[in-house]
């Protein structure tokens, strides 16, 4: 079963509960540092290179390469189960649900946004209750998930953004980093899903 230390020790946007800033190495992809090149500094070739580039992002943002997507992991999730905590396991699929739109809406809006404030780590990044209150909670926080999930890939697949230039307002941050961040977090958290998913008997 997936493990919960993934997310134990650090903000989703890289930053450790007991310290400041966003440079945590909890995510396997937090000091990543990656060999390619900008655009000025390749000779021919680098406008294909820079697609090729970008493509793989947004694959890797979709989630279909190497496990089951998020539509596929959230596909008709009976509603008198969104609350249960299976036995063994720490939390609901309503928990885990808004933790990764939460997560995923606090590292987009860093990449995006220059007046950018950090939530508090950990109460705002999870929900207040074990159960949606609603019916349209459940079915609001899928939709703004999968909004958030497309705006970061319009970022990805936009010329103008260099993909390798740090964050202004950040603290060494580029938007290669916080997307590998993005698609990182919610593998781990999608896995999650299926296990409660299988311990209830709702899953294929």
């Amino acid at each position: 079963m997936a493990d919960e230390a993934h997310c134990a020790g650090s903000q989703p946007g890289g930053q450790r509960r007991e310290a400041s800033g966003r440079n945590s190495n909890v995510f396997c992809f937090a000091n990543f540092s990656p060999t390619i090149l900008r655009h000025e500094e390749v000779g021919g070739g680098s406008t294909q290179q820079d697609h090729s580039l970008r493509s793989h992002l947004v694959e890797l943002l979709d989630g279909a390469q190497a496990h089951a997507t998020f539509d596929q992991v959230m596909a008709d999730f009976p509603a008198r189960f969104r609350g249960q905590i299976p036995p063994g396991l720490p939390h609901s699929a309503w928990m885990l649900l808004e933790h990764l739109r939460i997560a995923q809406w606090d590292i987009l809006e860093f990449s995006r946004n220059p007046k950018y404030e950090p939530p508090k780590w950990p109460d705002d990044y999870w929900p207040k209750t074990q159960a949606p209150p609603t019916e349209a909670a459940w079915q609001n926080s899928v939709h703004s998930f999968r909004d958030d999930l497309d705006a970061m890939k319009k970022l990805v697949n936009d010329p103008k953004t260099d993909l390798l230039a740090k964050i202004p307002w950040g603290d060494g941050q580029t938007l290669l980093r916080e997307v590998l961040l993005v698609a990182d977090h919610n593998s781990h958290h999608l896995g999650q899903l299926i296990d409660v998913r299988r311990l209830l008997g709702i899953w294929k």
